[in-house]
């Protein structure tokens, strides 16, 4: 595996976050910057690929508004 660049950046985080990190660190053998790097994709990966489109979420909405009776019913 090819050692990757790394940038140094200062931030706060609760002490509680920071903890529970250092925590899966330590039990998966691995280092503290491998597991907050592996979260921070995991975030940016969530926020940025797990968002429909918006004229998917329109089209969702219309037909919230134009089936909604229909929905409510086969819910039950």
């Amino acid at each position: 595996m090819a050692a990757q660049t790394r940038e140094k950046f200062s931030s706060q985080a609760s002490p509680e976050v920071l903890s529970a990190l250092r925590s899966i660190a330590e039990s998966e053998g691995r280092q503290f910057q491998a597991v907050l790097d592996e979260a921070l994709r995991d975030y940016i990966e969530r926020k940025t690929k797990g968002r429909p489109r918006r004229h998917v979420m329109e089209a969702f909405a219309d037909s919230l508004g134009e089936f909604d009776e229909l929905y409510r019913e086969l819910a039950k």
